[in-house]
């Protein structure tokens, strides 16, 4: 009999799960993406005025990688109550959490008005932000996951990352619009509020669809045999799926964290650094780098699930690696088109930038899911993914903002995406291609090691 992780689900019921976790990240990436753009195009002379301006623009940055360290508490918070729960409930929460500070934001006095209480409230809106976004992705792309088509999880697990492309074109979109009706007082003084109030209409729809959907069968089956494993073997279980984690799957977590490691600083290096170099040193307005990035971001969006159906003909690690790679080779020719200041360079270098991180970023959604057993599953693979997030994206534009004000150049920044790459390229070689592995009992084909590794780790469900 076919477990429930390779036997297809009815094609309307896995839309709608697909719709639910994708309309629901496209709003939390949204959420986020929209202060990286405001932190380098406003938030220095709004809550840092007495600085110079690029000592702003490094200060509007901190309190913007303030959010990726909260990302790691959101990570094991959600995690264990995900795994104890279930993935649906906690998914309503980080979306509700997200858009509340959102919304507080667009609220919020600047120094203008309450001094130096701005930054510091504007600073603990973006820590509940990142807790939030901490715990949506794990639960968002294993809902997917543990409902699809094995034969075709990584190109239905890839639809919940395109939520991230969505969201920085929903952003992007709203920013481009704003900047380009409304004079640069108009912006500075009350437009740039309008796409942070927008998200409370925004999450209105996401929780309306979230309702609607069903719990993951996948951890409703573990859920049940844990109990019965449980009965009979008069065993207490582990109170935490953080320990099970740790015991089990550190060497899981350790491949996920070096995975992330170049996708995530060579994505916030190519779209949020980028609005600071470009209207820095290459001399472009703010208006073409941003629709600079909303073109490229519209063709991420496509080449996502494209990058996720080639993953399940050859492999997560196969596409990976070429993404990686690519993104390193990248660097130079990125900087080089850029310099020139024209738009159709530009264009050029954000979209080949774009397309290759997404031969990264399609598969990791499947990649990480299938590592873990399924009761440590939304621990594991949030914590692998959210703990990188602190050392990679977190100080992304702040590192690269510091190379360009220290050397004035790109070649520093160049260098420090690929020795990101190089990190990567070393942890997905060192895992074991898991696109085989059945979900519902937590383990690779039966016979390999990693299928054995997984079996026991099963053993040892949390609660």
């Amino acid at each position: 009999m076919a477990s429930a992780s390779t036997a297809p689900p009815p094609p309307g019921n896995l839309k709608r799960i697909v719709a639910a976790s994708l309309i629901g990240t496209t709003i939390e990436w949204y959420d986020f993406f929209l202060y990286g753009s405001a932190a380098a195009l406003v938030f220095n002379e709004l809550f840092f005025p007495d600085s110079d301006p690029l000592v702003g623009t490094l200060l509007s940055f901190l309190t913007y990688a303030v959010g990726f360290a909260a990302r790691p508490l959101g990570a094991l918070v959600f995690g264990h109550y995900g795994d104890r729960l279930g993935r649906k409930k906690l998914l309503v929460l980080s979306l509700l959490l997200m858009g509340g500070a959102t919304f507080a934001i667009g609220l919020l006095p600047t120094h203008a008005g309450i001094g130096t209480a701005a930054p510091v409230l504007l600073t603990v809106l973006r820590l509940v932000q990142g807790f939030a976004l901490g715990g949506e992705w794990g639960g968002a792309v294993l809902l997917v996951s543990e409902h699809g088509d094995a034969r075709r999880r990584g190109f239905w697990a890839s639809w919940p990352q395109t939520g991230a492309p969505a969201g920085q074109l929903l952003a992007t979109g709203v920013l481009s619009l704003l900047t380009a009706v409304l004079s640069d007082a108009a912006f500075g003084g009350w437009g740039w509020r309008i796409p942070f109030l927008l998200s409370g209409v925004l999450v209105i729809v996401g929780l309306w669809i979230r309702l609607s959907v069903d719990e993951s069968p996948v951890f409703k089956q573990a859920l049940a045999q844990a109990e019965v494993r449980r009965a009979e073997r008069s065993e207490e279980a582990e109170k935490l799926p953080l320990v099970a984690v740790l015991r089990h799957h550190w060497r899981d977590v350790l491949v996920a964290m070096g995975a992330r490691m170049a996708e995530n600083i060579s994505y916030y290096v190519i779209t949020a650094f980028i609005l600071v170099y470009a209207t820095t040193s290459a001399g472009v307005s703010k208006q073409t780098a941003l629709n600079s990035v909303l073109i490229a971001s519209a063709v991420h969006f496509a080449v996502i699930p494209a990058w996720g159906a080639l993953s399940d003909r050859i492999g997560r690690r196969p596409v990976y690696l070429v993404g990686a790679v690519g993104v390193g080779l990248w660097m130079f020719p990125f900087f080089s088109l850029i310099d020139t200041g024209g738009f159709g360079n530009m264009i050029l270098a954000v979209t080949v930038g774009l397309v290759l991180h997404g031969a990264m970023y399609a598969p990791q959604a499947a990649f990480f899911s299938e590592m873990f057993a399924t009761r440590m599953r939304y621990s594991g693979a949030s914590i692998g993914a959210q703990f990188a997030s602190v050392a990679a994206g977190a100080p992304a534009p702040l590192i690269a903002t510091a190379l360009l004000s220290d050397y004035g150049s790109s070649t520093p920044i160049a260098l420090y995406v690929i020795a990101a790459v190089v990190l990567t390229v070393v942890a997905v070689a060192a895992a074991e291609e898991t696109r085989h592995r059945d979900l519902a009992e937590g383990a690779l084909p039966a016979g390999t090691d990693a299928g054995r590794a997984a079996a026991g780790a099963e053993d040892a469900r949390t609660v």
